[in-house]
């Protein structure tokens, strides 16, 4: 270890070795500022031209870095009144390189995305900058779109409730700002469109994920879901429901800390014969292939009856069953356990059972983002989960150095007996501050802790009664301990003086919520006095300012009426005022930030951290425990007994570098069960994600052609071969040939008879001759179909049945697979590895996938009827679709919503868009819109739609 040290004196860290060359760079970036600074504002602009065209001529971004970043930095300077320091110029570099770049609060991570984002726009394939909600989507998209409209280029922003013409806008435009939710929502939506022009992104280049951590780590542990309703399976959950009070407590195993029941051998052997008795087990066993649908019910229904809780879990009001947030105490009214589990729950409390919803698409965040070419982040707070960031994303981490040394003072743990009093001594601490003067920001993991600490702050009996407690204790203490009597007992009656004011310690409560009121509350965290207590600071992307934010009181100071002058004159008083309340705040000590347990995870605790101390202000921070708190209880066995030995008495705590650092290691042994729990997840997802691009490629294939009859020609005679293959295998004789299977089989899939039992009867004749004359006569039968159609609009229908099939198929495909992977686990008490069980089992159902689409096409175009004018191509119709993305921290969904102006594949043709009413002729389909299927058709006819223009 000595040596080590010595070598990274001489030599450097890996980290000095990596950017040493950058700050090289950026010196020739400096050395055109003062050329850069003579242009005019049409120059700047003129710039970029030359720099597009440059890119053009075959010059590499890598070349155009210096005058690219040099000319940004001017429009900074001029659109914003900002100019980068050197290390903004390195982080840049950084993000251009496709790494992380880990720069601590405050150094301006918003603004040195500009840098990368520009030189990489100049391509003109279009950048996305990734964020955490849509509050910080708008303001980075507004606050740095004025650098970009300076340099000539267009940036735009994808936040929910867009149209999709809204959003082919803005995924158009240069540089285009949104949410991680909103760009993997829009990826598979566009995957799920009839035609290439529907499609809203143009493509995967380069990405910028702002707090990448939060959002490839913590987010990514869960899956964007589309999804539908399905059949109504209320009979099915209705029986299994019934079969589970029959097992006895030797028929399951139950898991507490993973929260799973599994079977025992024995109650395998008793839900058999439950299932038998009702004629729901096909095959010999449970877990035949064709029985993983039933499996999956059986396990969910046991997990309801056994592992959810009723008034703990769950309510039962109204009819219906409501979930209980675990992390708030609170009822979180119209979100639904997905995989059939809610359904169960709702079987087992006999309440109507509502629709199951079928996955329609997915995907993870982790493969979602290595879609793009080239992918980059920045945050505070990375080193920590390096390997990860490698592993899964091929990402390094780069520590950026800050613009000024940290000044923050970071104090050691302060572990407590109980949660009772841990909370005493942080209201204590925070009244201490508050008496000082000293801005305090609270951080809470969670809504009900938050409102606990809260309720301490606002409560005068509770303070009275410390001043008590303080004062009898300075009574107990000798006479030699005269200065530390004197504090106590100055502290004591400060403490009771709180509790004859109305309100004892003033202060605000944040939570995730309103991302607006948020940013506005934390940036005024930093004034003089404030108490800020906040449930989660991950991610929020606004800076505490010590003394305030100036620009947070302008917007409340301004009138609507105010001219310039006003607005300057305002400006003015309020800079004087912060620059005073910000030596007052400077004087106290800066910002205290209070932490009232640690995370699972030393980053999240870290970000907590890096509020305090930025631009090198002073600052401190401080954990306080208790071995009531999760982490400890679940990590720090042992501790209590140590405690003890030590005499620890009430109200008393220990503080130890030591114990600071077991804490991290237990931590650490958390990340790493975290890390392997994703990775695992992954290593399934990966499986579908091979399968999901082959799918979304041929979509694409299929909406580029102009035609597919090539394509379906493709498939028809890969069927006749499936067929004969089928019936007459290879290598067998003439007497062992299926033949009035075959013929049967051709007729369901052609509609004709063809006389193959007449081939089979010449002398001789092969397998083979007998395929070939197959797709000689299918070949006929298809153009004779297509004559009597009409070549243009058997093309038409051709493409149409092709993509309705294919997400028809493919969309069961997805629900098989998600059976598939809620029981494939178990393979592992057969000591086989459930994730190479799941790849070959998938496979297997992937081509079985492909022979449906192949026969399920054919049928269709050999047997279609067309009963409209040509003209008049049937509507597409709209299937209720809901996004869904459960945040892993709070429980709650993020994205669940309806999304009428997302359409599917569910019938044959296009939509068109309806101008108004008064545009509607009855002549002309196209101006029709979308008609339900049981309305009056809009020719006049008087008949419905479905058994008019509607029909096929």
């Amino acid at each position: 270890m000595a040596l080590l040290g010595i070598a990274k004196k001489i030599f450097g860290s890996s980290n000095d070795r990596r950017l040493k060359p950058l700050f090289r760079r950026v010196e020739a970036i400096n050395a055109l500022e003062e050329e850069i600074a003579k242009l005019s504002d049409d120059g700047l602009i003129a710039q970029t031209e030359k720099l597009k065209e440059r890119y053009k001529g075959g010059e590499s971004l890598d070349d155009l870095l210096e005058e690219a970043f040099a000319t940004v930095r001017e429009a900074a300077k001029r659109a914003l009144g900002q100019r980068h320091y050197d290390v903004q110029m390195v982080g840049g570099m950084v993000l251009h390189n496709g790494n992380i770049a880990e720069m601590k609060t405050g150094e301006g991570k918003t603004l040195v995305a500009t840098l990368p984002v520009y030189l990489n726009a100049l391509t003109g394939r279009g950048v996305h900058v990734v964020t955490v909600n849509d509050y910080l989507a708008q303001r980075d998209s507004e606050w740095m779109g004025r650098v970009y409209s300076q340099l000539g280029m267009t940036a735009g922003c994808i936040v929910h409730g867009l149209s999709d013409e809204e959003r082919r806008a803005n995924y158009a435009c240069d540089i285009t700002y949104g949410t991680n939710n909103e760009f993997g929502f829009d990826y598979l939506r566009d995957n799920m469109k009839s035609s290439m022009d529907q499609m809203v992104q143009r493509g995967h280049h380069y990405a910028i994920v702002d707090e990448v951590d939060s959002i490839l780590i913590d987010e990514a542990r869960t899956p964007l879901i589309i999804s539908g309703p399905t059949d109504d399976k209320s009979e099915l959950y209705i029986t299994i429901d019934g079969f589970i009070p029959q097992l006895t407590e030797d028929d399951y195993e139950i898991d507490e800390k993973q929260r799973s029941v599994t079977l025992t051998e024995e109650g395998n052997e008793r839900i058999e014969e439950l299932l038998r008795e009702s004629d729901l087990l096909q095959g010999e066993n449970l877990y035949d292939s064709a029985n993983i649908s039933v499996v999956h019910h059986v396990n969910q229904a046991l997990k309801a009856h056994k592992v959810f809780q009723r008034d703990k879990d769950y309510i039962v009001r109204n009819d219906k069953v409501v979930i209980i947030d675990e992390f708030t105490g609170r009822m979180m009214e119209g979100r639904r356990w997905s995989d059939g589990l809610h359904q169960a729950c709702e079987a087992k409390e006999k309440v109507s059972i509502q629709p199951e919803n079928q996955t329609l698409a997915s995907i993870t965040f982790q493969n979602y983002f290595r879609l793009y070419e080239k992918l980059a982040g920045m945050t505070g707070t990375a080193m920590t989960e390096e390997a990860e960031f490698a592993d899964i994303y091929k990402l390094n981490v780069s520590e950026i150095p800050t613009n000024r040394p940290i000044a923050r003072e970071d104090m050691d743990d302060e572990l407590y007996m109980t949660a009772e009093e841990k909370y005493k001594a942080i209201a204590v601490q925070i009244a201490d501050c508050y008496k000082r003067g000293q801005p305090v920001l609270v951080g809470t993991v969670s809504i009900e802790k938050s409102e606990i600490l809260s309720n301490l702050l606002n409560d005068k009996k509770f303070f009275k009664k410390v001043a008590e407690t303080l004062r009898e204790r300075a009574a107990a203490l000798k006479d030699k301990d005269v200065d530390l009597k004197k504090e106590m007992e100055e502290q004591a009656s400060y403490l009771a003086s709180l509790g004859d004011k109305k309100t004892p310690v003033p202060h605000n409560v944040l939570n995730a919520r309103y991302h607006e009121q948020e940013a506005e509350i934390v940036a005024e965290a930093g004034a003089p006095g404030a108490v800020t207590i906040a449930t989660n600071m991950a991610g929020r992307g606004t800076d505490i300012q010590l003394g305030g934010s100036v620009d947070m009181q302008l917007m409340r100071a301004l009138d609507e009426n105010d001219d310039e002058e006003t607005i300057k004159k305002k400006r003015a008083e309020i800079e004087a005022k912060i620059a005073e309340d910000k030596k007052k705040a400077l004087d106290s000590g800066g910002l205290f930030v209070l932490a009232t347990e640690r995370h699972e995870s030393r980053r999240i605790d870290n970000q907590l951290r890096g509020r305090s101390g930025r631009q090198g202000d002073p600052g401190a921070t401080k954990f306080f425990l208790s071995l009531e708190d999760d982490l400890m209880r679940i990590f720090g066995a042992g501790m209590e007994k140590m405690l003890k030995r030590f005499g620890i008495q009430p109200d008393e705590s220990i503080e130890h570098p030591w114990f600071t650092k077991a804490v991290e290691t237990a931590q650490k042994k958390v990340e790493q069960r975290n890390f392997d729990m994703r990775k695992n997840v992954l290593k399934f997802d990966d499986v579908i994600n091979d399968q999901r691009k082959a799918i979304f490629e041929q979509r694409i294939e299929f909406m580029s052609s102009d035609t597919v009859d090539d394509i379906i020609s493709d498939m028809r005679g890969q069927l006749v071969d499936d067929l004969v293959a089928a019936h007459m295998p290879a290598k067998s004789y003439a007497e062992q040939w299926d033949v009035e299977g075959l013929k049967e089989d051709l007729k369901n899939v052609f509609g004709k008879d063809i006389p193959v039992d007449e081939w089979a009867k010449e002398e001789g004749v092969a397998d083979t001759e007998i395929s070939e004359k197959l797709v000689e006569e299918t070949n006929r039968l298809a153009a004779a179909r297509s004559a009597e159609i009409g070549p243009d609009t058997m093309r038409r229908i051709e493409k149409a049945i092709l993509l309705n099939v294919l997400d028809t198929n493919w969309r069961e495909h997805l629900q098989t697979l998600d059976h598939l992977r809620s029981v494939i686990w178990m393979r592992g008490h057969g000591q086989r590895d459930p994730v190479n069980e799941f790849k070959t089992e998938s496979f297997t159902l992937f081509e079985g996938l492909l022979d449906g689409l192949r026969r399920d096409v054919t049928r269709m175009l050999m047997n279609v009827q067309v009963r409209q004018p040509e003209e008049a191509m049937p509507q597409r119709r709209d299937i209720p679709m809901t996004e869904t993305h459960v945040n892993p921290s709070t429980g709650e969904n993020e994205a669940a919503r309806s999304n009428p102006r997302s359409r599917l594949s569910a019938g044959i043709g296009t939509i068109k868009g309806r101008a108004g009413a008064s545009a509607v002729d009855p002549n002309n389909p196209d101006t029709w819109g979308r008609v339900p299927r049981n309305a009056p058709c809009p020719c006049g006819s008087g008949n419905k739609f479905k058994h008019c223009h509607g029909s096929i």
